[in-house]
């Protein structure tokens, strides 16, 4: 039976106890993301966690939406500066680097959009979809290049000598150009 996410305006408990996992999270990785872990840290047995949230992939969805949440904003944010492209692959790249667990809990499984709700995703992309004038291909192969740049970055799969910001922009300037 598939578990219900909680609402980010839950109970101040559950709220709680996800800003705790998200500490858990970036502090331990993934494997470290544990109900039993999570209850050692806020002083509780794992089982009292159920009465707040019904199981992990409800918390790990939660997890995922706040996340999502902040990097609409950091997109939003980014797409109102003069150069907007530039600006939301950096803002993209920056958010990855900050919250490394948290970005590939958002990127490296499949996405239950069901559960994660309304119009978070479009709301995601609609930065992308501006700064490439509204088209839907060109803005999905700029995420996919982001993404791709920064898996690759993350896993430290360049070579020691490579110019990784040089590749961001020759990257970009090539998607974008007519």
């Amino acid at each position: 039976m598939a578990s219900r996410v909680p609402e980010l305006t839950a109970t101040p408990r559950a709220q709680e106890i996800i800003s705790s996992a998200r500490g858990l999270l970036e502090e331990e990785g993934y494997d470290g993301l544990t109900m039993r872990r999570l209850a050692e840290r806020l002083g509780i047995r794992a089982p009292s966690l159920y009465k707040h949230l019904p199981d992990k992939q409800a918390l790990e969805t939660a997890l995922i939406r706040i996340g999502f949440e902040e990097w609409m904003d950091a997109f939003e944010q980014a797409a109102t500066s003069e150069a907007p492209l530039p600006a939301l692959l950096a803002a993209y790249r920056a958010f990855a680097r900050d919250y490394l667990h948290l970005y590939r809990l958002m990127t490296e499984r499949p996405l239950d959009r069901e559960r994660l709700g309304p119009g978070i995703e479009e709301r995601a992309a609609a930065p992308f979809a501006t700064a490439t004038g509204g088209d839907p291909d060109l803005a999905r192969a700029l995420w996919a290049f982001a993404h791709g740049m920064t898996i690759l970055e993350l896993n430290e799969r360049f070579p020691n000598n490579a110019d990784i910001d040089a590749a961001w922009t020759r990257g970009a300037h090539a998607l974008v150009q007519p």
